[in-house]
């Protein structure tokens, strides 16, 4: 079940935006997330009590993003266990609840683990719930350390690689304090940028079709003081051609072993754009993303997403006429393609920036070392 809250008066939250947070009120432990399906128009909070209220928010994109969908796999797996609900279900539903996004599958197995482990060594359902919500605590302290290590790699490579400074970085879809634990992948980096005097303008892709850029970039990047341009994805290469961008900073929701980046459609163009204007191309991402099991970009499922998201424009509290709930944009009936992600071959990608280190060039053997790196930290 889940319900919503809007805040009204003024906002007086930290620019570091509480979009997950666990809360044990008298009637039960709730998962509360910032509904951004809702952003910016208004903020409003969107409060699940069970993992088919969290399943939903994830389909719906009012909770989205690879690293934080992680952080909501796991305590939606928390939530079922503390409720007393079945736990293999929960976390069977969670994990399919969106294909692409390796993250999510990765966070509920980890909840799922514990919860496992917890229930044969004690024999106790209380001990087992307490210790899948320890999981999901310490993804989430984990992922926020992530971002800010992400962050420190990220700029360090922008600065090697454009040693002039005044950085012009073009960025897709949106990577920051919304999709994290932390302050975000991509979006990170250039935040960083920001506050070190290096960031000389941020240009937002509003992002077809569900305009995450336009309605959550660019939110952060207000909230944040940034310098930044909103423009509309077709128009990025008319910047290329002009010289204006100096480099392209995108996240990633599924990375393959040989290097293939799955990211929010839109990215694959840009990836063509920088590598023909010689501008480097760059994946910022958390090592979960990187996915060993999945050899090639082929072998990357691509979510299908409603064709109603292409040709109807939601806007809150603007009176609705469409199948989907929008305004429509398109005639009744008309055919929409609406892939959720694309992927980008390795060639065409400068660096993968985690927050174990950069990879570049980018190889099947550099992610596999990598990868290698990133479990020893995790089992010391």
């Amino acid at each position: 079940m889940a319900d919503r809250s809007a805040r009204s008066g003024e906002d007086n939250r930290p620019t570091g935006i509480p979009v997950l947070r666990w809360e044990e009120p008298p009637e039960g432990p709730v998962l509360v997330l910032l509904d951004q399906t809702r952003l910016p128009a208004e903020e409003v909070e969107l409060v699940c009590t069970d993992a088919a209220a969290l399943v939903e928010a994830i389909r719906s994109l009012a909770v989205r993003g690879a690293p934080l969908l992680g952080i909501a796999g796991a305590y939606g797996v928390a939530l079922a266990a503390v409720r007393g609900f079945e736990v293999e279900e929960a976390a069977a539903a969670l994990a399919g609840a969106r294909p692409t996004a390796v993250n999510l599958a990765v966070g509920v197995r980890r909840a799922q683990a514990a919860h496992q482990e917890a229930l044969a060594r004690t024999g106790d359902a209380r001990q087992a719930a307490a210790a899948a919500l320890s999981a999901a605590r310490a993804l989430h302290r984990e992922d926020a350390a992530a971002s800010e290590r992400m962050a420190a790699h990220g700029l360090a490579l922008l600065d090697e690689l454009l040693p002039a400074g005044g950085h012009r970085v073009l960025t897709h879809c949106n990577t920051g304090s919304l999709v994290s634990g932390g302050e975000g992948t991509a979006f990170a980096v250039a935040l960083a940028a920001h506050r070190s005097g290096r960031l000389r303008r941020l240009w937002v892709d509003e992002t077809r079709p569900l305009l995450q850029g336009a309605r959550l970039t660019a939110y952060e990047a207000a909230r944040n003081d940034m310098a930044y341009t909103l423009l509309t994805d077709n128009a990025a290469g008319s910047l290329f051609a002009a010289g204006e961008v100096d480099a392209v900073l995108v996240g990633a929701d599924r990375i393959a072993a040989d290097g293939s980046v799955a990211n929010k459609v839109g990215s694959y163009p840009l990836a063509v754009l920088a590598r023909y204007h010689h501008v480097p191309f760059i994946v910022v991402a958390p090592a979960t993303t990187v996915d060993p099991e999945t050899p090639d970009g082929a072998s990357i499922e691509v979510e299908q997403r409603p064709g109603y998201e292409v040709t109807e424009v939601t806007a809150p509290q603007v009176p609705v006429a469409g199948a989907g709930g929008g305004i429509p944009v398109a005639p009744l009936g008309t055919q929409a393609y609406n892939p959720a992600f694309d992927v980008t071959p390795p060639e065409l990608v400068t660096a993968i920036v985690t927050e174990d280190g950069v990879v570049s060039p980018v190889t099947t053997e550099a992610l596999a070392a990598l990868c290698a790196r990133s479990r020893q930290v995790t089992i010391s």
